[in-house]
């Protein structure tokens, strides 16, 4: 049962099944109590029809005669018994249909009350027996009961034929229900399976994207899968880009030591490797940190709890930047989500967060702001600020290149705002460098799709 057509067949199949079922059962008692109340009224009739047919003898009581109003009375083995008895006991008359049968007399049987009970025998009956109270010339009130039974034969098969007609009706419309069924199944799953062909087409290089006109209900799925496929040949050009740009930023490094080896010179060659091989470290380090970036695909993106994160990190620089004594304020709430994969925002703000800490004079302060350019639409940035010598407006874009800084005084490789600009961009964001109401530098990041609340 790993087929959805097949586990939706199946379950729609039994609940019809069960339903058509109940409704049977529920149709056949029905109609098996209608005919059994009907069959009640009738011999009711049956016993109206005898006291009326009845006479009285020289005492003024009760006689029933020879000849009765339903021939059926009068044919032996005729399917229709009457039988009555009083005077206690002493007066007993029986139908001539009933002639070689005693109809049971039920006891206790309560006066102008009938009494309705089925008989099993070889010839089951339905009999109905009722109890009266006849005066007589003396004012004397006489019981008598009467009592009359019918064959249940025709009564069963009425229900019978009934079952078969219900069996033929409803096994029919279940029938045709089910191959309804199977076709709606078919039609309603039908975008799936376009789907699965559109993935093998994919698969093997007919198509780049899933561009059917797919239902609302899939459109999500089919745009994260697009989303997935956009993001892997991102991730794919940026490590071609990252390995191409590695192999022609070592160009340079290398053609210096190869020409200080074949010089000759150990002065200058020991000159070149201690000015290159930093160099090229800077750039192999750039290059590994921007191609491990995860980046964003669309509607996929992982939810990042960002104040543990932030407490995290800003521990780690205190105990690196024991000797400044730092004052971080984090005005960050504990639930707030970064859009984001948990490494790249690590890579992302520790980097930030170093260079914020590696230059403030004694204060550190993140927190959120309203994006005013952005809104209604894309909520809120992400802002370091600290109460350093700040960056200059004219140096601002240079530190997001690599291996660039605003200070060449102080000690790095140079990459780290540059490293943060690119994972920022690489989720459709921003990366913007200003002045701090500290005195100092502030970055502000914007990230797509809001910072939310857990």
């Amino acid at each position: 049962m790993r087929s959805i057509h097949s586990r939706l067949l199946l379950a729609a199949s039994v609940v019809l099944a069960a339903f058509l079922g109940l409704g049977a059962l529920a149709l056949d008692r029905a109609f098996r109590d209608s005919a059994e109340n009907a069959l009640q009224t009738q011999l009711m009739s049956q016993i109206y029809a005898l006291l009326g047919a009845a006479d009285t003898d020289a005492q003024g009581r009760m006689r029933l005669p020879e000849t009765l109003p339903d021939p059926r009375f009068s044919n032996p083995a005729s399917g229709l018994y009457a039988q009555v008895s009083g005077e206690k006991g002493e007066y007993q008359w029986h139908s001539p249909s009933a002639v070689g049968r005693r109809l049971p007399m039920p006891g206790g049987v309560a006066s102008g009350q009938p009494h309705f009970v089925y008989l099993p025998a070889d010839e089951p009956l339905y009999l109905l027996a009722y109890s009266l109270l006849w005066e007589d010339d003396a004012g004397a009130e006489i019981a008598y009961l009467f009592v009359v039974a019918e064959s249940a034969f025709g009564l069963q098969e009425r229900v019978a034929a009934f079952r078969k007609t219900i069996l033929i009706w409803l096994g029919g419309a279940a029938l045709i229900l089910l191959l309804v069924q199977g076709v709606v199944l078919r039609w309603g799953l039908k975008p799936l399976r376009e789907v699965a062909l559109d993935l093998r087409m994919i698969e093997s290089g007919t198509r780049e994207r899933l561009e059917g006109a797919y239902p609302r209900e899939l459109r999500r799925l089919t745009d994260g899968i697009n989303s997935m496929i956009q993001h892997g040949e991102t991730s794919r050009d940026r490590y071609r880009n990252s390995l191409g740009d590695l192999a022609h930023s070592l160009k340079t490094p290398l053609a210096v030591l190869q020409g200080a080896a074949e010089g000759g010179d150990a002065r200058l060659l020991r000159e070149a490797v201690s000015e290159q091989v930093p160099r090229m470290n800077d750039i192999v380090q750039y290059q590994l940190k921007s191609a491990a970036a995860a980046g964003r695909g669309a509607g996929l993106t992982h939810k990042t709890l960002l104040r543990p994160k932030i407490d995290r990190l800003v521990s780690t620089l205190q105990k690196v930047y024991r000797d400044k004594g730092i004052n971080c304020l984090c005005e960050v709430a504990e639930d707030v989500l970064f859009p984001g994969e948990q490494g790249d925002l690590l890579e992302c703000l520790g980097n930030i967060l170093e260079n914020a800490f590696k230059y403030a004079n004694t204060t550190v302060a993140i927190f959120l702001e309203s994006d005013t350019e952005r809104l209604p639409t894309k909520g809120v940035r992400l802002c370091v600020a600290d109460d350093g010598p700040g960056i200059p407006f004219e140096v601002r874009e240079r530190v997001l290149r690599r291996g660039e800084r605003g200070d060449q005084q102080m000690p790095g490789q140079g990459i780290g705002l540059s490293v943060a600009s690119g994972i920022v961009r690489l989720y459709g964001g921003d990366l913007e460098i200003g002045e701090s109401d500290l005195g100092g530098a502030r970055i502000a990041i914007w990230m797509p799709g809001r910072l939310q609340t857990n």
